[in-house]
């Protein structure tokens, strides 16, 4: 008796704990990854590890029609979640079954599943969808460019929208697969590896892979009339870059900047490490825009940035952003240093490798050429804002402040915390809090003030960034050669 007993109490308790009304409900995601630059960007309740992005294009009219495949992971259980896109949407699909679905805000797709995901579990969406990328403005913009003879989706924080649907934040990186077909004549060209190019009845497909993490804001696409140059590095990466046909005058300077990319990339490598992709290189569409950005593998730059001539710094920037930025992305909007101050501190040192004018020379510039009561110094290179956030002092303070790191802690320590840093965040996300802790463990010597002396303060630091005496570097205003290369253009 006291055995049967025990059982029934053993088998009641099993199905309290079993009892769904004892579970949490399913909730919906966030519309939000919660940062505070652009509190719309991304989205909560899942975590995506692959995008397989099928087009269609006709450069004619630049009507666009896609299917996306999500790989994603629900990170809570998920009665909804939204998507970050722009076109139009007609069927959303969640593990093979319809989905309801919705638009919300600017950007929002709000995807109501049939059955709710459970924290965990793995899951498979499909969208279709179509539109004309360029006629649609979301805040008031697009950040699809249209071409004479196609079209060019590059631009930051946003890109993603207006052509496949995403979870649109650097903190949620994932491989890609983009494969578009396009009339006959007409290329496509993405991040990555041409990994198939097949023709049929006047259409060809391009298919492309980036098999290593990579930001939505980093994914590209190019689509027009190219002529298309491959090689490789002394190491054998392979280098694609491609050139609209019609760049006229500034055709030449652009290809012999852009051309230099395998030899930049190796010369790069000897102060970040290894190249963290399996391919290297750039394009460059006829374009009005005068901005040059870091695409993963497939830097995007304007013609504009070579109308005075070949362009090399330029070149430089972007493919520093291949570490910093690409493979170590940052965590949140805020955390823009760990991006364009580096970038900006490569041109210096190619400006010093090409008897320039030194890394320590241009940062003590900076901090000369520009008075204690310039407006220049209220900005906050480890905390723009969203309206600063590629403000001029991003880049110029934020290299002088790479250059005080360098003055504080020696070079030997200095270049071992760049190559470290990479080593131990490849393909990951990382903040400035982490950066300066790495640096300190690296270095052995506290840098809290300095940090925020060069990244936090509204204010010119007392001391010039070489750690030169401030009456000498007042005295020093000797503009270095490279000022006016490495600023002529913008840069992302």
């Amino acid at each position: 008796m006291r055995t049967r007993t025990l059982l029934v109490a053993a088998a009641t308790a099993v199905l309290l704990l079993a009892s769904p009304a004892t579970a949490a409900a399913p909730a919906a995601g966030a519309d939000g990854v919660g940062d505070s630059y652009y509190p719309t960007y991304g989205n909560g309740g899942y975590d995506v590890s692959h995008y397989d992005i099928r087009l269609k294009y006709q450069p004619a009219t630049d009507r666009l029609e896609g299917t996306t495949t999500i790989l994603a992971t629900a990170t809570q259980d998920l009665s909804r979640f939204d998507l970050d896109f722009a076109l139009d949407v007609s069927e959303v699909l969640v593990n093979g079954r319809r989905a309801a679905f919705a638009g919300s805000g600017e950007q929002e797709l709000v995807v109501t599943p049939a059955a709710p995901l459970r924290k965990g579990e793995r899951a498979t969406v499909v969208v279709r969808y179509a539109g004309t990328p360029s006629a649609v403005k979301r805040y008031g913009f697009t950040a699809w460019l249209r071409t004479p003879d196609g079209g060019v989706a590059a631009g930051e924080p946003e890109a993603a929208w207006w052509w496949f649907p995403s979870n649109d934040h650097p903190s949620d990186k994932a491989t890609f697969d983009v494969s578009v077909l396009v009339p006959d004549g007409t290329q496509a060209i993405s991040n990555g590896v041409l990994v198939s190019q097949r023709s049929q009845l006047g259409w060809t497909r391009y298919s492309w892979r980036e098999d290593k993490p990579q930001a939505t804001y980093l994914a590209t696409l190019a689509l027009g009339r190219f002529d298309v140059t491959t090689s490789t590095t002394a190491g054998g990466l392979p280098v694609v870059n491609a050139y609209s046909r019609d760049l006229g005058d500034n055709e030449g300077a652009a290809r012999a900047s852009v051309e230099r990319t395998g030899e930049l990339v190796d010369w790069l490598s000897g102060y970040f490490g290894p190249y963290p992709f399996s391919s290297a290189g750039g394009y460059v569409p006829n374009v009005p825009t005068r901005f040059a950005l870091e695409n993963q593998t497939r830097v995007f730059y304007s013609p504009r940035q070579f109308a005075s001539g070949s362009n090399t710094s330029v070149v430089v920037h972007e493919l520093a952003h291949q570490w910093f930025g690409d493979s170590v992305s940052l965590q949140r909007w805020s955390d823009i240093w760990l991006n364009e101050g580096f970038a900006r501190y490569a041109q210096y040192l190619w400006s010093e490798h090409e008897g320039e004018g030194t890394a320590a020379e241009l940062a003590d510039w900076v901090w000369s050429s520009h008075p204690a009561d310039d407006p220049f110094w209220t900005v906050r290179p480890g905390d723009p804002g969203a309206e600063g956030q590629f403000d001029l002092a991003v880049y110029d303070r934020g290299a002088a402040a790479v250059q005080a790191l360098r003055a504080a802690v020696g070079d030997e320590s200095f270049f071992a915390i760049l190559r470290g840093w990479q080593s131990e965040h490849r393909y990951g996300n990382a903040t400035i809090a982490q950066f300066r802790a790495y640096a300190e463990r690296v270095s052995g010597k506290p840098l809290a003030e300095l940090f925020d002396t060069w990244l936090f303060t509204p204010a010119r630091p007392a001391a010039a960034p070489s750690g030169a005496p401030a009456a000498a570097s007042l005295a020093a205003k000797a503009e270095p050669r490279s000022w006016q290369k490495i600023h002529q253009v913008e840069h992302r």
